[in-house]
């Protein structure tokens, strides 16, 4: 925390509560303690208070009043953040901000293909309520029960249908936000065009809540799918996988939906701790692709699409194996597998973990090349390489040793982000695809951006929080604020 950031006075921290009443301020070290914890546990802060506010004028009083006295302010969401930009520092003089109890869904406009809800709801409820006027709201992820539209933005959070439909940054058409000193900003548009210059809500997207508080989004909708065709299929190496997607991109075009990666050491994984998930091959594979394919219409072309593509994966001996979802359950238990691949991992002891994206025609080579980098520099150790294939996004994980000290492998992590970043960045590739940078990656960023790009948004930061009280010590790593 920077030092002049005081932490706030009990006076203070009364009248930050009086903001949102007794229901809205937690003090109690019961009620903070899940608001202070990531879920993998690599981060564990403090705070004297943690304020839920229900309406974007108390978001508006809280924000004037912390820049007022100069208090730093930590906006949370789901609390499903894997880079600890959620979290507070350990001094214990932030406070939470958490946007849990902002959940409505304010209106579902079904003919102009929009939603707009508030930064609480969930991504599920969402998706719920996009389904229940016959749309879509495409953005999938394994924590999509928990995990909030106000922090996915924030994050500019990616999943597995960014090959057919972006990152969540094109799924937002406006934006309502509170900034510091509380200047509310309703930009709450439709518009599928506005050419008026400086677009707000992009700087806001991706921004981890170092800018503004995002309080509410309208959201693209799109048609919901008449069919689907899920396939996993076994692979017998990873330029196996390049061709494959290469194929199903040519064949399938608009229709290829997902296209995620595995590999058979995660399988193994799942068979031994999570035995409800069955493989569903007859014979083990170095690689699996899950794919999807979609269409609009009801009219078979999914599935002749995806038989079209194993037929010639198996002709070219690209495919060894492969099953074709018979049912929507068929395909929930394929997906399953690829959503349980981040839990099951716990069960096998530490785990260094990369969400990295390079050039998808260099994938095979980068995950050969920082397998091999890093099973030399720590022998024993076990890539789990998977992820996002089709936009290029790895989760490069590495799980320690059998039998090793969990401590001792996690006590490299730097050294071996260092080690695996180093390749990313040689391949042309970004330290972060999806999960943003927070806390873990801010020092890191310092050294992958220019001086230009960290200048200028340094800048963009002092026009929008001069006194550094949001989220401070995350993205940017140095910030000096002005008066």
């Amino acid at each position: 925390m920077r030092p002049d950031l005081k932490a706030p006075a009990p006076e203070i921290l009364a009248r930050f509560a009086a903001i949102v009443g007794e229901k809205g301020a937690l003090t109690a070290p019961a009620d903070i303690a899940a608001y202070l914890q990531e879920w993998r546990g690599l981060y564990h802060g403090r705070t004297p208070l943690v304020l839920r506010p229900r309406t974007v004028e108390q978001v508006s009083a809280i924000l004037k009043l912390a820049h007022d006295e100069r208090i730093a302010i930590v906006p949370q969401g789901g609390n499903t953040g894997l880079v600890g930009g959620q979290i507070p520092f350990e001094s214990g003089g932030e406070i939470v901000l958490s946007l849990n109890r902002m959940k409505a869904i304010r209106a579902v406009d079904a003919m102009g293909n929009a939603l707009t809800a508030e930064a609480g709801a969930t991504l599920q409820s969402i998706q719920e309520a996009a389904s229940a006027a016959d749309r879509l709201f495409p953005l999938s992820l394994a924590s999509e029960g928990t995990c909030e539209i106000g922090g996915n933005i924030a994050t500019n959070a990616g999943g597995v249908h960014v090959l057919r439909y972006g990152n969540t940054r094109d799924l937002v058409l406006g934006l309502e936000a509170v900034f510091p000193g509380g200047e509310v900003w309703n930009g709450l548009k439709t518009l599928r065009k506005d050419n008026t210059g400086y677009d707000l809500k992009s700087l806001l997207i991706g921004s981890e809540g170092t800018l503004g508080v995002i309080t509410a989004a309208t959201l693209k909708l799109f048609p919901r799918s008449a069919e689907a065709a899920t396939v996993f299929a076994g692979l017998p190496s990873l330029d196996a996988a390049a061709s494959l997607f290469s194929s199903a991109f040519e064949k399938a075009g608009p229709l290829l939906t997902a296209f995620e990666l595995l590999p058979r050491i995660l399988i193994d994984f799942l068979h031994a701790h999570l035995p409800q998930n069955r493989d569903p091959l007859s014979a083990p594979y170095s690689w699996y692709a899950l794919f999807e394919l979609s269409s609009p219409l009801a009219e078979g072309l999914a599935e002749r699409a995806a038989l079209s593509i194993l037929e010639d994966g198996a002709e070219k001996g690209i495919v060894a194996d492969a099953a074709l979802a018979a049912s929507q359950a068929q395909a929930n238990a394929f997906w399953g597998l690829r959503e349980a691949a981040s839990e099951v991992q716990k069960f096998e002891g530490g785990s260094i973990k990369h969400d990295v994206s390079v050039p998808v025609s260099e994938i095979p080579r980068f995950i050969e090349e920082a397998s091999a980098a890093v099973t030399t520099l720590l022998p024993g150790s076990r890539p789990v390489p998977f992820g996002h294939y089709g936009d290029g996004n790895i989760h490069f994980n590495i799980s320690q040793p059998r039998g090793a000290d969990e401590a001792a492998f996690l006590a490299r992590w730097d050294e071996v982000a260092a080690l695996v970043h180093g390749i990313v960045l040689r391949y042309g590739g970004s330290i972060s695809a999806e999960h943003g940078i927070g806390r873990m990656k801010a020092a890191t960023l310092e050294t992958v951006k220019t001086p230009f790009e960290l200048a200028s948004m340094r800048a963009i930061k002092a026009v929008f929080d001069p006194r550094g009280i949001l989220n401070p010590g995350k993205l940017l790593a140095q910030f000096l604020p002005s008066g």
